[in-house]
């Protein structure tokens, strides 16, 4: 045997066999069906999350329930022991009481009813319930909502009787004018104003219709001076200016009548103010307007320029803050608002009612 047939031999023994070749894998396979796969291993992994995330809900609803379980037995526990430590104080409350008259020689207390037998004696002895049907149609008839969300039928009843009991109580009228008020306006001739506030209650509540009755007076001028304009004048942008002042002044004085209304207004504010209508119904506009000033801004000292030299606080550095020289425009907006509007109204009234003496025409 030569060498070349040796050499084939063992060539032939290392080359593997055809048989032995796995004939049942496919050579090449489609896209298609890898995209296949791909779509169905996805879909499993989602499925194996939402089955996780279902596992995990449902296992905080179970252990919010179990909480709230507690929660619920722990308000009961405390309830309970709250309401016999509360019978039992009343008992022992009630032993001393009758140990009490007992020793004095006084007749003994009669026995006491329960919780439900006062509730019950209570229902008994008040009003009687109304049908269902009856009470939705006066609630209907009164124009009122029929049910409320979550009211059950013991609320519709004391809402019903609630709603007739302040159908029968009076409601205070209110006055006509351009600020409505409850309080009962004086005629003209009982509006002059004294220069001094009263001190007594009853003087401040009359005084408080005098101030009511001009302010209305003169609003209800402004707006009919305002109504008398050209059409021209009222579609200028001058005219919208002016009835927008006058609008605004008229909402801006309303809180200054509830004060009038409570009769709750500062002493310092309410001299001021019955110095300044004082002063303009004797056409005395220039006084009011100083009056006006030192309600306003007040008689403190506005230092301009260095006020302090050295570290050091002087002692009559306090006199530049006194309580009666407060600028109580300064003091909140409700009041800066209605200080205004007295003062629109000043400016006004001097157009309606001139002054007699030029000089006392304000700038």
């Amino acid at each position: 045997m030569d060498f070349a047939s040796l050499m084939s031999k063992e060539i032939s023994k290392a080359k593997p066999k055809a048989d032995s070749q796995d004939t049942t894998k496919p050579k090449y396979t489609r896209r298609g069906d890898l995209e296949a796969a791909r779509i169905a291993a996805y879909n499993e992994e989602q499925e194996r999350l939402a089955r996780e995330r279902e596992e995990r809900n449902a296992l905080k609803r179970k252990l919010e329930d179990e909480e709230a379980e507690r929660r619920r037995e722990r308000e009961e526990k405390k309830r309970k022991l709250a309401e016999e430590s509360r019978k039992k104080r009343e008992e022992e409350e009630a032993a001393r009481e009758r140990e009490r008259r007992k020793r004095l020689g006084l007749p003994e207390l009669p026995p006491t009813e329960s919780g439900d037998d006062k509730e019950g004696a209570g229902k008994e002895g008040g009003e009687e319930d109304i049908p269902e049907e009856e009470l939705l149609k006066k609630l209907r008839d009164m124009e009122e909502p029929a049910i409320l969300f979550g009211e059950t039928h013991k609320g519709r009843l004391r809402r019903y009787r609630r709603l007739l009991q302040r159908s029968l109580t009076p409601q205070p009228q209110l006055s006509d004018g351009p600020i409505p008020t409850t309080l009962e306006l004086v005629p003209e001739v009982d509006m002059k104003i004294p220069e001094t506030a009263p001190k007594d209650l009853e003087g401040k509540k009359f005084l408080f219709r005098q101030l009511a009755s001009y302010f209305n007076m003169v609003l209800r001028e402004w707006e009919l001076a305002l109504a008398k304009r050209d059409a021209s004048v009222k579609l200028s942008l001058q005219g919208k200016q002016a009835y927008n002042a006058m609008v605004q002044s008229r909402e801006n004085m309303k809180p200054l009548f509830r004060k009038f209304e409570k009769v709750d207004i500062d002493d310092g504010v309410l001299e001021h103010v019955v110095e300044i209508v004082s002063k303009a119904q004797q056409r005395r506009y220039v006084d009011a307007n100083d009056a006006y000033l030192r309600l306003s801004i007040g008689k403190a000292a506005w230092p301009i320029g260095v006020t302090m030299v050295g570290i050091h606080e002087r002692s009559a550095r306090e006199k530049l803050h006194q309580s009666d020289q407060q600028a109580h425009i300064l003091s909140d907006e409700i009041t800066r608002k209605y200080l205004q509007s007295i003062k629109r109204c000043l400016s006004f009234a001097q157009t309606r009612w001139p002054p007699d003496d030029q000089l006392q025409i304000m700038g």
